[in-house]
């Protein structure tokens, strides 16, 4: 099972969100037992932002376990035609490309890991979604998530 990630879990995770970082942990490793996690430039820029250099990111990126998957010409030309289809329809601005180029290329994994389900499932129809705002409450902290997934994949 391959799930690609959103930007808004990983920073959900990352800056420890009071109301969805504990969810978002808690279904980011059900997604590792299941699989693999993968996230396109898009997600690593916007991921990447919030940390004071790209090495420490790269390295909490390596320890969740997620892969870096670019998008291709052939998810790019999906993307455009979404984009192009939610302006048509009078979509504002309010919704930039990258959101289009996320959900193309979530379409060619498994399913995506996201809070904007919403936005995905009217755009991108037929792709499966997991929500953390969905998952159960558990007490674990950031620490805590990426010990776990650190000795899981060291064992």
């Amino acid at each position: 099972m391959i799930t690609a990630i959103d930007t808004n879990v990983l920073l959900d995770i990352f800056l420890a969100d009071e109301n969805f970082g504990e969810k978002s942990s808690m279904i980011l490793r059900r997604c590792l037992q299941e699989g693999a996690l993968v996230a396109c430039e898009i997600v690593w820029a916007e991921a990447c932002a919030v940390f004071p250099t790209s090495e420490e990111f790269a390295e909490k990126m390596e320890i969740l376990g997620v892969s870096f998957q670019p998008v291709d010409r052939r998810i790019a030309i999906a993307a455009g035609e979404a984009w192009h289809a939610y302006r048509q329809a009078g979509g504002k601005r309010t919704r930039v490309v990258a959101d289009f180029l996320i959900g193309a290329h979530a379409k060619t994994c498994d399913r995506l890991l996201t809070r904007d389900r919403g936005f995905y499932r009217k755009y991108f129809s037929g792709l499966s979604i997991l929500d953390p705002g969905q998952a159960l409450s558990t007490k674990a902290t950031t620490t805590d998530i990426l010990e776990a997934v650190k000795e899981s994949r060291s064992s």
